[in-house]
């Protein structure tokens, strides 16, 4: 959840109202927000840099504001501010407008080449605006709380802001070699190539974690006006040609990005932010974007949309009693404009509201302004008796079971390295039905863990100075790719268990499958017998050659069991011998 920070004052004088420090925290939770501090500048700089900094700032009073995830047009004073006005009902929502020119219609003419880093481009000019030392602080906050939310640190949208009369007409999206490019950054004294920003910004604090996104890349993003003046590199930083200061009267906003939808919530966030500023109140001149394909869109598009809601479906998911026309102006004091026709409620999205993707997201901001206070507390219409999940239950009765037989349990991650699933229990990750995570964080995290195995194994590798014997389990879900599961993959419920000593101990390990079998019920069988459980031998490359064996129960191999094989002890960083058991226990249900 984002927090924002706003001065006190400036806040009250644009509500034009005070408030005390409890009377604004109660306003922030009927608004669904949630004043988490009351600080100043000089006591968050001293928290975040010591005691010995922050000598020079102001004691002026600064409140921290915890803003939903998803609310992107709370993230700066200027839309508090008109959201918390819409809510008290001393304003009505603004109504954005999209303007053509009345001159030229500025242009961004997009390459081929980039194509192959960030194919993306939109943008937009606020015209004659007036911007103070407050508001252009405002307009860098809120492009860096929006690069760090929805924009995943840049990787998916990066936005430029540039003086617009200090370049000229019309604009080139273009991607070019790194030793190609040379212009003077935001800021800098001098010009520098591709390959030298990334070595200028490679230890600065907040640059250099952006860096990666395109530095690999034979090409890097570039966009440049018709004199060849650079305006930014994507994601990286804008050219201090273009930089916006207090005197600028026209701005033009880039957002380059990989994903269209999100360019365009990022877009229209700024827009209706900051076109308050603008003469002409609420409005933003089109840019049009021309691709190499040569189809041409005009962005941005502030664009309203309806919802029809059922008014008695809404307030009985809530759980009140209200007419149409007062949820209308429920509705419409969280600048979602309602109107009521045929017992219908017609809602209208404005391009603030991104987040509006479902009826749901309507009933909660009913909710919201309806109080969650003063929803009254009812019981169940129908009275039932809650029930444990099967699995789960088996889950706990196998828990306190395997704990008796002298095992400690673990719980480890969920997700793990792909080397740990495959190259270090000797098997091809192509072999391995894995689900792979598309955008991982670390290396460590990588895949959805297929087998419980490795889990155990590194927990003993990180209790070494455990005395002896380490008896270790787990009873948990492994997640496994199906191609006939709706989503792709299914999960299983399994349970794993470790011994390590000075020998194997594969007797203790059988001796705990016998235990589960004779809990569970399962008698011993032969193979010819389908109503018991028996072993047979395996060859898996995890365990010792001829010391492995398959589980078979009622017929169905449920796992195996055996002794390690040494060069998956040494790959994870262990010196004893081992034995292990992984069943599958939904059979057993």
């Amino acid at each position: 959840m984002p927090t924002i920070s706003v001065k006190r004052d400036l806040l009250f004088k644009a509500l034009g109202s005070t408030y005390t420090d409890d009377e604004f925290q109660s306003l922030c939770f009927k608004f669904g927000l949630e004043l988490d501090e009351v600080t100043t500048e000089k006591q968050m700089i001293a928290k975040e840099q010591g005691s010995d900094h922050g000598a020079d700032a102001s004691d002026e009073i600064i409140y921290r504001i915890d803003i939903p995830a998803n609310r992107y047009d709370l993230l700066c004073l200027e839309g508090l501010v008109s959201g918390i006005l819409v809510f008290l009902e001393k304003n009505p929502p603004p109504r954005y407008t999209a303007l053509l020119p009345k001159s030229n219609l500025h242009q961004i003419i997009v390459t081929r080449s980039t194509q192959r880093i960030r194919c993306y481009v939109v943008g937009a000019i606020l015209r004659d605006i007036t911007i103070n030392q407050d508001s252009y602080k405002s307009l860098i906050d809120l492009q860096d709380k929006l690069h760090q939310n929805i924009c995943r640190k840049r990787s998916l949208v990066a936005i430029g802001t540039h003086d617009l009369d200090t370049i000229q007409g019309p604009f080139t999206y273009d991607a070019k070699p790194p030793k190609n490019i040379s212009f003077k950054p935001l800021n800098q004294q001098k010009v520098y190539t591709g390959e030298q920003i990334m070595d200028l910004y490679a230890n600065h604090a907040q640059l250099k974690q952006y860096l990666p996104i395109i530095k690999d890349s034979p090409v890097y993003p570039i966009i440049y006006d018709s004199n060849g003046v650079v305006l930014s590199l994507p994601p990286i930083i804008n050219g201090d040609h273009s930089k916006i200061t207090l005197n600028t009267k026209n701005v033009l906003i880039e957002c380059t990005a990989t994903d269209l939808t999100k360019a365009n919530i990022v877009l229209d966030t700024l827009i209706c932010m900051f076109s308050q500023y603008c003469k002409e109140k609420y409005t933003a001149e089109k840019v049009e974007v021309i691709y190499p394909d040569r189809t041409r869109f005009q962005y941005p598009n502030l664009s309203y949309r309806n919802e029809e809601i059922s008014p008695e479906k809404a307030t009985g998911y809530i759980g009140i009693r209200e007419t149409p026309n007062n949820v209308a102006q429920l509705l419409s004091k969280m600048c979602l404009k309602t109107k009521v026709e045929d017992d219908r409620l017609i809602v209208e999205i404005p391009p603030t509201r991104h987040d509006v993707i479902h009826p749901c997201d309507i009933y909660e901001d009913i909710a919201i302004a309806y109080g969650y206070n003063n929803i009254v507390k009812t019981l169940p219409k129908g009275l039932t008796i809650a029930e444990q999940f099967p699995l789960n239950k088996l889950s706990d009765q196998l828990r306190e079971e395997v704990a008796h037989a002298g095992f400690t349990e673990a719980l480890t991650f969920s997700l793990c390295s792909r080397e740990d699933i495959s190259e270090k229990l000797r098997l091809g990750i192509k072999d391995v039905p894995a689900v792979h995570i598309s955008n991982p964080k670390t290396l460590e995290f990588q895949v959805a863990r297929t087998t419980l195995l490795p889990g155990l194994l590194k927990t003993l590798a990180a209790n070494k100075k455990m005395p002896l014997p380490q008896k270790l389990f787990e009873i948990s879900d492994v997640v496994l790719r199906d191609c006939t599961a709706e989503v792709g993959a299914r999960n299983e419920r399994r349970i794993c268990a470790i011994n390590c000593n000075k020998f194997a101990g594969f007797e203790i390990i059988h001796g705990l499958l016998d235990r589960i079998m004779q809990l569970l019920e399962v008698p011993w069988s032969t193979a010819k017998d389908s109503n018991g459980y028996y072993l047979r031998a395996a060859d898996d490359p995890t365990y010792f050659p001829q010391r492995c064996a398959e589980i078979v129960v009622f017929g169905e191999v449920i796992g195996k069991m055996g002794v390690i094989h040494p060069t998956v002890i040494s790959n994870f960083d262990l010196s004893l011998p081992c034995s292990a058991m992984e069943i599958n226990i939904e059979p057993m249900l």
